[in-house]
């Protein structure tokens, strides 16, 4: 049963579903139960109550508001609502945690879109997730979840099949898959499998393909080959399968790594604002594609419940967001989540591997996954994977060619403390519900779950703004980095390749992590060793470690593998965003009176400054225009850009014009991008070096050291310019843009290494079609800012790419167009704003 009002013009999705709905005056019940089968005969009388019910009422952009009675009511509105605007999306992501992408899609095709795994083969995909969410994982994680978390998933589900059955019944959205066979119903396991794997992002994930592919040579006398593909009818010769396993690519660290997603996020406290309300900017840098994409929606249970915010699609609790009383955000931490185990083998027996002198044997995993051929006939294909007590075995000839095969007398298998950690879920839900800033931090501090991330929170009444990085990290002491770390050549090239990740003798009891008294899992490192810490003026933190969380008390003394503190040079993002916190707290910007407020944050988090070209561009233009022309031995990311010559004059007349801003009408942007992508500099090169003493404002002062090498740069910069046919004073929203329909929607700001604060970076090179983020792009996703005035909440939201994935959709671009304007959404929260709003219409739901 659907009941439907609405106030002004509806979403073209909900139209489409009134269509195909019985539509009956507010408070109608019955529906039809949920089945598998075709739906009863409508004219079948209603049982007497629902199982599931929820209210959907929806505002400006899209954005829903789920109101329901009880937990599975709430689940089965959020469920639902995820699929009315995402079904392609979600569908295709429940193939991959499910591990049956080839059956539908084939084997040797990559995932549509990037996410947390990167972008493997679906065969790689299939065998991971069957392997490392195997069904004991599976269980322990949902014994571990609280009675109404489970009522949530359970309703979530059904919500979400809802949707797929009214769709496929007479449904006009979502027209690219809409009638594909594999968009299907879905159960409460589909939903704990899609959370626990958000849980490795830190970790596993980065080794999709290097745990999918570890298989064990043969044993010393014959036997069957540990991975064959049954529709080739014979084993593979093990030489075949070490070249073969040579071609996978290295992980790109999408969580964690040097290069990957991140965020922004400052907490400003009372002494900052003015008022009597802290205030929070909250920005993830994240995917605006594919299963890890940010949905916005609200939550209310009367009495219970009431969030706002967003989660990753697929999951039914808020990850990012606000209730009435606080608020807060997440960014990605330094803190490394998982270790290496190099194990010695049992002699004969490479599926055995000795502890403390005795053999202990593999747990092996015999899996058969279903593979679509190119003639759309099946087949099958079985790999026998393993996981040691360690965790799952590991493939690491990717890193190095000094880093073997599993052989006859090494092999290696990797631990995540996330794959042991069951309280990610718990803990976001006991927020999403918490009543002030100390039980929130008194939750963080209880749970120590947080598995890959920081955060920044404020509350209601408190003067102050919390930053912590306290979370699930193995606890390693200095004393076993030193005893324990491998000494193998393989041990060592693999230590330095991942810096601070402990890589340890795995035949020895007393290199286990270790645990201590408060440690909420074994072989965690205890909350009240994190780092923490309460601010009247701010924290902040833009992915560099827990350090600078405020530069004027900086954070010391913590276990390393949280992160360098004071002995390396912070980012150029994590120093602009210092810059403009600190400028605003002086009112030494361009925003009038000190202090935090709304509409000062808004401007300020949306201005798109280059802090690299405030600092160096004056300098490097005098050494790099010097001379009219410049010949490019070798251009330092292109290789196969060798010998051009090229003239400076345009390109130096455009940079000292361009106003170091990104914004959509800046001239000239494109051109320091592509510079300064290709600059690494020494320490000599400045002649202020780093200086953990003054760490906002160094290194700077740029010197002649590198000329030559600034001019190469240069000069390959002005030749990807040239050759991608934008001016050399190109506006910044030609080129750097996204599409929808057939309009191309123009954008502001860049990537974090330039040192912009504000993130829309695109992986397409400029000479291919410009910085579009249309492919698999990352960048400002979901932003608020958030305060509590008395008697209410005030925030201010973008979904930056808008709520929905179907092009058909009003909203799978109407979020998009607000936020190249610039114009935030005041996102409505109390009742009254929720039925007050222009665009309001409700849908209740029920089955």
């Amino acid at each position: 049963m659907r009941t439907i009002t609405r106030r002004g013009a509806m979403p073209l999705s909900l139209l489409a579903l009134a269509a195909a709905a019985t539509l009956t005056a507010c408070g109608g019940g019955g529906g039809n139960g949920f089945s598998f089968l075709p739906p009863p005969d409508p004219g079948s009388p209603p049982p007497a109550a629902s199982t599931y019910k929820a209210e959907i009422r929806r505002t400006a952009m899209g954005v829903p508001h789920i109101k329901a009675d009880n937990w599975a009511g709430a689940g089965y509105g959020y469920g639902y609502a995820q699929a009315q605007d995402n079904l392609c999306t979600m569908a295709d992501s429940f193939l991959t945690y499910r591990g049956e992408r080839s059956q539908y899609l084939g084997g040797d095709a990559l995932l549509v879109a990037g996410s947390t795994i990167g972008r493997p083969k679906n065969i790689d995909s299939d065998f991971f997730h069957r392997h490392v969410i195997s069904p004991d994982v599976l269980k322990k994680m949902i014994d571990a979840q609280p009675d109404n978390l489970k009522k949530l998933v359970e309703g979530f589900a059904a919500g979400y099949n809802r949707y797929v059955r009214d769709a496929k019944a007479s449904g006009t959205a979502h027209a690219a898959c809409r009638s594909e066979a594999w968009v299907q119903p879905i159960t409460t396991d589909d939903i704990y499998r899609r959370m626990y794997a958000a849980n490795l992002a830190g970790g596993y994930s980065n080794f999709l393909a290097h745990i999918a592919n570890a298989m064990p040579p043969s044993p010393t006398a014959p036997a069957k080959v540990a991975a064959h593909s049954r529709n080739h009818g014979h084993n593979n010769k093990k030489h075949a399968l070490q070249l073969a396993l040579r071609d996978i690519p290295e992980p790109e660290m999408q969580v964690g790594g040097k290069e990957g997603v991140g965020s922004n996020m400052i907490g400003f406290g009372t002494a900052a604002t003015g008022d009597a309300s802290p205030l929070l900017f909250g920005n993830p840098h994240w995917y605006w594609r594919g299963p890890d994409r940010f949905y916005q929606a609200q939550l209310t249970i009367p009495g219970q419940l009431n969030i706002s915010g967003t989660s990753f699609l697929g999951i039914p609790v808020m990850l990012i967001g606000f209730n009435d009383n606080i608020a807060w955000s997440h960014t990605v931490s330094t803190a490394k989540r998982f270790g290496v185990y190099e194990l010695t083998l049992a002699a004969g027996d490479p599926t055995s591997y000795m502890r403390d002198g005795n053999a202990v044997k593999m747990q092996a995993h015999e899996i058969t996954v279903k593979v679509k051929q190119a003639d759309g006939s099946t087949t099958t294909v079985t790999r026998t994977l393993y996981k040691s007590e360690y965790g799952p075995m590991l493939n690491l000839t990717y890193l190095s060619d000094k880093l073997p095969l599993w052989s006859q007398s090494t092999a290696y298998a990797i631990r995540d403390i996330n794959g042991e950690n069951y309280r990610t879920f718990r803990n976001w839900l006991r927020w999403n519900q918490a009543k002030s800033l100390d039980e929130f931090t008194a939750i963080q501090r209880e749970e120590a779950a947080i598995p890959w991330v920081n955060t920044v929170a404020v509350g209601r009444g408190s003067a102050k703004a919390w930053y912590a990085d306290i979370g699930a990290v193995p606890n390693v002491s200095a004393d076993q980095m030193a005893k324990c770390s491998s000494t193998s050549t393989a041990g060592q090239t693999l230590r330095a390749a991942l810096a601070r990740v402990p890589v340890f003798d795995g035949s020895r009891s007393a290199c286990d992590w270790q645990t201590d008294a408060d440690s909420a899992q074994k072989g965690a490192i205890g909350p009240s060793r994190m780092p923490s810490l309460m601010r009247d003026d701010y924290v902040a933190n833009m992915n560099d470690s827990y350090w600078l969380a405020n530069p004027n008390a900086p954070l010391t003394g913590y276990p390393d593998i949280m992160g360098p503190a004071g002995t390396e040079a912070v980012s150029f993002r994590t120093r602009m965003g210092n810059v403009l916190a600190q400028s605003r707290l002086g009112g030494t910007d361009s925003y009038g009176a000190k202090g935090a407020t709304v509409d000062t944050v808004k401007r300020m988090v949306l201005n798109s400054r280059v802090l690299t070209a405030e600092l160096f561009k004056d300098k490097a233009l005098d050494m790099v225009c010097a001379s009219p022309t410049i010949t490019v031995a070798k251009d330092p990311i292109d290789p196969t850009v060798a010998g051009h010559t090229v003239n400076t004059g345009a390109a130096c007349a455009a940079l000292r014009a361009w106003d170091n801003t990104g914004v959509a009408t800046a001239r000239g942007a494109h051109l320091w991008d592509e510079f300064w992508s290709r600059v690494k500099l020494p320490a000599t090169a400045y002649d202020k070096p780093f200086d953990a003493k003054d760490p906002v404002h160094t290194p700077r002062d740029l010197n002649t050291s590198e000329a030559t090498a600034l001019a190469q740069a240069f000069g390959a910069a002005i030749v990807r310019v040239e050759a991608s046919g934008y001016a050399p004073d190109a506006q910044r929203g030609d080129y750097l843009f996204a599409t929808r329909g057939d309009k191309k929607i123009p954008l502001y700001g860049g990537c974090g290494g330039p040192g912009y604060f504000t993130i829309s970076c695109s992986e397409n090179r400029l000479d291919k079609g410009g910085y579009t983020m249309d492919a698999n792009p990352n960048g400002n996703s979901y932003m608020q800012i958030v305060r509590f005035p008395e008697g209410g909440v005030e925030a201010h939201t973008f979904l930056t790419f808008s709520l929905s994935d179907d092009p058909a959709s009003a909203h799978n671009a109407d979020y998009t167009r607000a936020y190249s304007a610039g114009q935030w959404l005041k996102v409505p929260f109390s009742e009254s704003e929720i039925k007050g709003d222009a665009a309001y219409s409700s849908a209740v739901i029920s089955e």
